[in-house]
């Protein structure tokens, strides 16, 4: 069974969507594997000139799958180690992925965006959001670091440092309407009409020059992309560092299921 699917709703236009909506199209393996390989081949279709990115259901992703996670491919043989290393480079590269796709990406932001989900969301050229939209960096409240992902390089970009701050410290809720207001999102819109909007948005970009789009999105994110492999495989290793190390993250997620705030002790 396939978690992503791909269509086209217009002739230049591909829409992704994340499609395992009773799990809130969390970031388990066996669904990022395929986003990834899914992002790949989109991106190799001449005819696509736009990508629609998207979660099926109430979420757009859910960040880290907390029923079953699964295990990242071809790991017999290795240490835990390097087991993890694997794995945060296979949900890295699904970043790197949307980044690097030639084809401008609109995130169709259909409801919450948390942890991964939300940086999921921030590696898309433009973001749409549903008035069911929210984006929340879990990792801070999980006893984890907030940043992973790119998380603390990409969310600075679009919204200042300071706001930026504020939101990876605190682990609180940013609505569709303050995302707008802080630039985070484009717009927002009701979420029957959301598809709709990045469609007619997609249609007016793919109207233009193939490659002087291109270009456009290149030189965008080549004006923002100094040092961002060195800070992403820093921001990996301390969110390993604070997982496998510790016990946070289990506690945190027995005091939610205890109804109750939870400790860390480090």
């Amino acid at each position: 069974m396939t978690f992503v699917r791909v269509e086209r709703p217009r002739a230049s236009v591909a829409l992704v969507t994340l499609d395992r909506p009773e799990r809130m199209n969390a970031m388990a393996f066996d669904v990022m594997v395929p986003l990834r390989e899914a992002l790949e081949e989109v991106g190799r279709t001449n005819d696509v000139r736009v990508v629609v990115l998207t979660g099926a259901g109430r979420a757009f992703c859910a960040g880290a799958d907390l029923v079953d996670a699964g295990f990242p491919p071809n790991i017999d043989g290795l240490a835990l180690p390097s087991i993890a290393r694997r794995s945060m480079q296979l949900l890295e590269d699904v970043v790197t992925t949307v980044r690097g796709m030639p084809q401008p990406v609109i995130a169709a932001v259909n409801g919450p965006a948390i942890g991964g989900g939300f940086c999921l969301a921030l590696a898309a050229d433009i973001r749409l959001a549903s008035t069911a939209a929210y984006f929340r960096a879990a990792g801070i409240n999980n006893g984890l670091t907030a940043s992973e992902l790119g998380l603390s390089w990409l969310l600075p970009r679009a919204i200042g440092s300071s706001r930026a701050a504020e939101v990876l410290l605190t682990g609180r809720d940013v609505s569709a309407e303050e995302a707008s207001s802080y630039g985070l999102v484009s717009r927002v819109v009701d979420g029957e009409e959301l598809l709709a909007e990045c469609y007619g948005l997609a249609d007016r970009i793919a109207a233009f020059s193939h490659v002087g789009v291109q270009l456009t999105k290149q030189t965008l994110r080549s004006g923002q992309e100094t040092g961002f492999a060195a800070h992403m495989e820093h921001e990996g290793l301390a969110q390993l560092y604070v997982r496998l190390l510790t016990k946070n993250f289990e506690e945190a997620i027995t005091a939610r299921r205890q109804d109750r705030a939870a400790v860390f002790t480090d």
